[in-house]
């Protein structure tokens, strides 16, 4: 994977178009909601061989896939490796890749950890890695050495903002300066990376806006309107495709919507459950009608 490969923003935007999606299905896997076959396997193994078959199942539907790596850390080297793997598999697949790994820390930290999800040492599977979700409260200076990683490697951001959980209340909503937490973070954002947006009117930083909340995207986007918005929460935690609409621009462009359980599992709701031989039909059907859903909504 070349350093030099084109923005983050205008790769999604070429995405969106080419699929006419704006699915991004995350990766969240766990061992023991597996099919039957692959929880026979070793931790590495089955880790790595369920998502390579999700990758196959919504190469044709979604622009994008959000491996979350807590999935796969909890297993230690095994799982790291797995994690390795799906990234690889995914970037093969012609899908852009986000891994959900919400990162931050102070200098030489922050650097390395640009390093390892950013990075360019084709040891590892940072060169395969398209974006990175990271967490601003410690501030500006802290998320720079990601961006330097995102504006010279044509990677992107998605910085926490509005956060799906039900406690992100907690702190979020909070007043700072006159106005909620999240909206403060969006504004700071948005300056701060105005002088890295591109041809498409999206810059390489991007923010974190759960679908859970819908009636707060349209206060994001007029916040941020040259950031893209990743918004996760759509299924299990109770988002509705249908709440989303505000999120996007007059064009249906600048958001993409995540699904995880949703869509990974969807065996599960199928005659046979996970011991079901074409699990893999059911997850790309499960793809293919969430995409649809988005688009119907725009």
């Amino acid at each position: 994977m070349s350093a030099l490969r084109p923005p983050f923003a205008e790769r999604l935007g070429e995405a969106m178009e080419r699929k006419r999606s704006r699915l991004v299905v995350g990766i969240d896997p766990v061992l023991e909601r597996l099919p039957a076959a692959l929880r026979a396997l070793p931790p590495e193994r089955a880790l790595a061989a369920f998502a390579e078959e999700i990758c196959d199942a919504v190469a044709e539907h979604a622009v994008a896939v959000k491996p979350q790596a807590a999935f796969f850390e909890r297993y230690g080297a095994r799982g790291w490796s797995a994690f390795e793997h799906a990234v690889r598999a995914a970037a093969q697949r012609g899908l852009l890749v986000i891994a959900d790994a919400k990162r931050g820390d102070i200098g030489s930290t922050a650097a390395a950890y640009a390093d390892a999800f950013l990075g360019d040492d084709p040891e590892t599977c940072a060169p395969f890695i398209d974006a990175l979700t990271v967490n601003p409260y410690l501030g500006l200076d802290a998320l720079e050495p990601f961006a330097e990683r995102a504006r010279t490697g044509g990677r992107g951001l998605f910085v926490l903002a509005r956060t799906s959980n039900p406690g992100s209340r907690d702190f979020q909503e909070r007043s700072s300066a006159g106005e909620p937490l999240y909206l403060a973070v969006a504004r700071a954002v948005a300056v701060w990376s105005r002088p890295w947006v591109g041809p498409s009117g999206y810059g390489p930083v991007g923010l974190v806006a759960g679908a859970t909340f819908p009636a707060e995207l349209p206060l994001l986007r007029e916040a941020a309107p040259q950031a893209i918005l990743l918004l996760p929460g759509i299924g299990a935690q109770g988002g509705r495709i249908d709440g989303v609409r505000a999120a996007f621009d007059e064009a249906g462009k600048g958001a993409v919507v995540a699904s995880s359980r949703e869509i990974i599992y969807a065996y599960e709701r199928a005659a046979g459950g996970a011991a079901e031989s074409s699990w893999q039909a059911a997850v790309r059907s499960a793809a293919r009608a969430t995409k649809d859903a988005i688009e119907a909504a725009l």
